[in-house]
């Protein structure tokens, strides 16, 4: 299953992980960026700002719930 963990930037440095959200929509055409930021900002906060997050598409075991990510995890500046 496809999941999206969700980091918030620390303004003391580094980041920190806000949560993990399952993928559940059926229909492939509605998961856009835009609508998988506003799913987080809807369950985690409603005031934080998109600059200050981001996020890592991850697959998750259904049965274990062992995530796995993607083989290089690095993040370009561009999109942080």
């Amino acid at each position: 299953m496809v999941a999206y963990e969700f980091y918030w930037l620390d303004p003391k440095g580094g980041y920190e992980i806000m949560g993990v959200l399952p993928e559940r929509r059926k229909d492939s055409a509605r998961i856009t960026r835009e609508s998988i930021k506003q799913w987080g900002k809807t369950i985690f906060n409603k005031n934080f700002y998109p600059k200050d997050i981001f996020i890592v598409q991850v697959v998750m075991d259904e049965k274990t719930g062992r995530i796995y990510r993607p083989a290089k995890f690095t993040i370009p500046q561009k999109e942080v």
